[in-house]
């Protein structure tokens, strides 16, 4: 999150910070951005992302959002298959 793109980006491919995840990584490359009216709204979003797994971000990166709510799907069958019931049938008499 920054509210000056082009220069957090010089910073990256500069190494400026050596404890940077991007670091080692480098050269970079921006892959997707997009604005925000407000600081709030850029972090929610950010840290949103940050908890998706690989292929929610590559579909983001490729705009099929179509394919984040099939991973979405996905993900909560296999989450709400994974798990056991509580819920027992009372006992017919």
């Amino acid at each position: 999150m920054t509210s000056g793109l082009d220069l957090r980006m010089a910073e990256h491919e500069q190494g400026v910070d050596s404890t940077s995840y991007t670091y080692s990584r480098r050269p970079v490359g921006l892959v997707w951005s997009v604005d925000f009216r407000t600081h709030d709204e850029a972090f929610r979003c950010e840290k949103q992302i940050k908890g998706w797994s690989r292929a929610k971000k590559r579909a983001l990166i490729a705009g099929d959002l179509k394919g984040i709510h099939e991973i979405v799907r996905g993900e909560w069958e296999r989450e709400r298959v994974g798990k056991t019931s509580r819920w027992r049938r009372p006992e017919e008499s």
